[in-house]
């Protein structure tokens, strides 16, 4: 039985896809670094006295935009250590944090986590790690969805879902 030409280019074009999509994370965050802070956790820059329990992180200068990150949620994962005295320090979990207030001057990080949300991703006693962080929903405005992949004003394009559907924003 003869091959026709269309279904080997379709067999072709299929091998190329799925070899593609292998090679391309779609969890892929930005990289930074990421310490931590100890209790008191009020006030904050964002919520004032009003505690947002501990899975929370001041943002630094790097996207606290004036305090339009206050409520935003990042998934962290550590990736590795930025010192020898721990040198394995990551436990291969992630963490979801709100952004409750704003690193202060001199922050040593991209994120600044709270003591307990850097212990679900590192030991504590490696003070300062590498991490992978992204944007996880701005539950402010509904559900949404980014991805930093596509070009927007802001580096996000974003898709928000409610009563209608699904629609860009």
């Amino acid at each position: 039985m003869a091959v026709t030409m269309p279904r080997v280019i379709s067999a072709v074009v299929l091998a190329m896809v799925a070899c593609l999509a292998t090679m391309v994370s779609p969890a892929m965050g930005t990289a930074g670094t990421a310490t931590f802070y100890t209790p008191p956790y009020t006030p904050s820059a964002c919520f004032g006295n009003a505690a947002e329990g501990t899975m929370i992180a001041a943002a630094s200068e790097v996207f606290w935009g004036g305090g339009a990150a206050c409520g935003d949620q990042y998934v962290v994962r550590c990736t590795g250590a930025t010192n020898q005295g721990v040198p394995h320090p990551c436990t291969g979990r992630s963490v979801t944090v709100k952004i409750a207030d704003l690193c202060p001057g001199g922050c040593r990080g991209t994120i600044d986590l709270s003591q307990e949300a850097f212990a679900v991703i590192a030991d504590p006693d490696a003070g300062k790690i590498d991490i992978e962080y992204s944007r996880y929903a701005d539950h402010r405005r509904g559900l949404n969805l980014f991805d930093d992949k596509l070009a927007a004003a802001d580096g996000w394009t974003r898709y928000q879902v409610n009563k209608y559907g699904l629609e860009a924003k």
